[in-house]
């Protein structure tokens, strides 16, 4: 694991290979390593690959605010500046880090040669109602964007949490490795921890708001978009909602996989991103 220092404040993250950037942001609630079933495939594809530990997880900084995924993205933007990656990027985001990883596509366009979404519903595009209880929606949103209450509850229970969560999440139990799920539980052990952690959470209506007044701007993404989903988790509903801010948008649906696309099916993964990112389809 490599650091450096944004603003004070410590980043953790994995790197490897030579030639053009990706960049992978990881999702809630895992760390960096949930791309190591993908990282060495594509530094042997010729990419220079960079995937950060996200604010407050893993070996990157907790603090207390800053969770906005705008506020994330500027990160992401002086990390890259850091490590001096002055062109554009392929931008790969999960879950949490898909959010970001549109945020930085929606604010700095001109640092995104290809950005590629796994598994998630955006906030302002969707995701207020996945997360509507009353109209069948998911029940965790609600609970982890309260403010102590979850870290709370979850303090002492982190290992048996974490089972259940990924077991419930992916296509079949044990389709995460027993080896990544009790890595994640240790990552995120203790209030602290997961008190920080919820912090991506919290912020997630004031995310949506940032999207909504961006799409009403009429602005649009550039860049062409790879919308992935896993059969049994998000599917095609990604790739539906960017149909209208990206008019480049291609969905590619993981069959046999739930949410934990990376970690489920890394090959069928590999299959649809390593064409897509591909330098030679740079060229419009």
């Amino acid at each position: 694991m490599n650091t450096a220092e944004i603003g004070g404040a410590q980043v953790g993250y994995l790197s490897g290979g030579d030639g053009p950037p990706v960049v992978l942001l990881h999702g809630w609630p895992e760390t960096s390593r949930a791309w190591l079933p993908v990282l060495e495939p594509l530094t042997r594809a010729g990419y220079r690959v960079i995937a950060p530990d996200l604010r407050g997880t893993g070996d990157s900084e907790r603090a207390a605010d800053g969770y906005t995924k705008d506020d994330q993205a500027r990160d992401l933007g002086c990390l890259l500046d850091e490590l001096g990656v002055r062109e554009p990027i392929r931008l790969v985001g999960h879950d949490i880090g898909g959010m970001i990883a549109f945020s930085f596509a929606r604010l700095y366009p001109d640092r995104v040669a290809r950005l590629a979404l796994i598994d998630l519903a955006l906030p302002g595009l969707g995701l207020e109602q996945a997360m509507d209880v009353a109209s069948g929606g998911l029940w965790h949103f609600g609970l982890f964007m309260q403010p102590h209450v979850p870290a709370m509850l979850l303090d002492g229970h982190e290992p048996e949490f974490f089972r259940w969560w990924f077991a419930a999440q992916a296509a079949a139990p044990g389709a995460v490795p027993d080896a990544a799920v009790d890595a994640y539980a240790r990552a995120y052990t203790g209030r602290e921890a997961l008190d920080a952690a919820f912090g991506h959470y919290r912020t997630l209506l004031a995310d949506g708001e940032a999207n909504r007044v961006w799409v009403t701007s009429g602005a649009t993404l550039p860049m062409p978009v790879l919308a992935v989903g896993g059969e049994r988790s998000a599917g095609g509903r990604l790739a539906t909602a960017l149909h209208e801010v990206a008019p480049q948008v291609q969905a590619v649906t993981i069959a046999d996989c739930g949410h934990f696309v990376m970690e489920e099916q890394p090959a069928a993964l590999l299959a649809a991103l390593t064409p897509f990112l591909d330098p030679k389809e740079q060229q419009p």
